[in-house]
């Protein structure tokens, strides 16, 4: 063996020996460390001794739930908490920094949503005056978003940062709702994807997200004409597979037709909806009406002629039964059906749709609704 080589050998036994010993010093101190400030020391500043290792994490950031539930017009908490190294930062936490954005669904972009940094605290958008820090412990960074809208479904990441060290954790928000299939009176396969978002936005819904289709889908929905989707994807959901929605030998799914041009590409929508504030009803009217007499009917009332979203919310939400075909603002008729019968919808609950049929013609009632103040 060469001289070189013994060395080479040597050298490596003795800094493996330094560390070794360096590795036991940090211990010791560590344990003595806590053991010496028993007294103060937090279940919080526990986690970091047992997570702390040489070149290892000095603030970490959870979230005790992944994912957290409420519907529209309600409040909700998104959990967020951090844990410091204090022998990194010292007990101060005047210096913490606390970011709230929102992932789109494609998380190449983020939303700003909050921002607290001592006593500077700066709500954005269409979030201001709606969010802000339950602030229920020093190392709480949950945030409390209020009279919740559909748009604030989503993934929104809590960063927490000190120093040059920052880390982050990821929360879900998800609404009780509705998905729907919705196409205009022109027809199917009739929108691209900016109309199709605004075409649920008129019937007081958004553009469903592939995570509120496939939900859908597990509890149900069975539709076979393909729709736009939030992250703009065309898909649809089968639960009977058959001819031609994909092929009857083919297993139950949510069909994926892929990504398409926004601009040219034409398709159907899916449309999400939740509980709304107000009052959909069926307008009790002694003769039936034309389109424009249903809308004057239901300003009469003190209400406003309903939206398709608004049936599906009280069909599916509430419960709501009628067997009564009734004029919505789209022009199209429907009614909904939660308990299948004869004459009714004899083999499933569904809202059914009648058709876009000629505005003049005087055959339906309708259906209004009342918003609270």
């Amino acid at each position: 063996m060469s001289l070189f080589l013994c060395d080479a050998l040597a050298a490596k036994k003795i800094l493996w020996a330094v560390k070794m010993k360096s590795l036991l010093l940090l211990v010791l101190i560590s344990v003595c460390w806590a053991d010496h400030h028993s007294d103060n020391y937090t279940l919080d500043h526990d986690r970091f001794i047992q997570i702390q290792a040489e070149n290892g994490p000095r603030l970490l950031v959870e979230a005790e739930q992944a994912k957290v539930f409420s519907h529209r017009g309600g409040n909700v908490t998104l959990p967020c908490k951090f844990y410091r190294d204090p022998r990194a930062f010292g007990s101060g936490t005047h210096r913490i920094r606390i970011k709230w954005t929102k992932l789109t669904s494609d998380y190449l972009k983020e939303v700003d949503v909050f921002v607290s940094m001592g006593y500077h605290k700066k709500a954005y958008g269409c979030y201001q005056g709606r969010v802000f820090l339950t602030e229920g412990s020093d190392n709480d960074a949950s945030l409390i978003i209020t009279d919740l809208t559909l748009e604030d479904y989503g993934r929104y990441k809590c960063e927490v940062i000190e120093g040059l060290e920052d880390n982050a954790a990821v929360v879900s928000l998800e609404l009780q709702g509705v998905v729907f299939p919705y196409f205009p009176r022109l027809g199917r396969y009739n929108l691209n994807f900016h109309e199709a978002r605004q075409a649920c936005m008129d019937q007081d819904a958004v553009i469903a997200s592939f995570d509120q289709l496939y939900n859908a889908w597990r509890g149900g929905l069975d539709w076979c004409n393909a729709g736009w989707l939030s992250d703009g994807s065309v898909q649809y959901p089968i639960t009977k597979p058959r001819e031609p929605c994909g092929g009857q030998n083919t297993v139950p799914g949510v069909r994926n037709y892929g990504f398409w041009d926004k601009d040219k590409s034409r398709y159907d929508v899916f449309c999400f909806t939740s509980n709304f504030y107000g009052r959909f009803y069926y307008l009790i009217h002694p003769t039936k009406l034309t389109y424009d007499e249903a809308v004057q009917a239901c300003l009469k009332d003190g209400a406003q002629i309903a939206k398709v979203g608004q049936i599906f919310a009280a069909w599916k939400l509430l419960g709501y039964d009628r067997c009564d075909a009734g004029w919505l603002a789209d022009g199209s008729v429907r009614y909904p059906i939660s308990r299948p019968r004869r004459r009714c919808s004899p083999t499933e609950a569904a809202v059914r749709f009648v058709g876009f049929p000629d505005k003049k013609h005087k055959l339906y009632g309708v259906y209004c609704f009342r918003a609270y103040n």
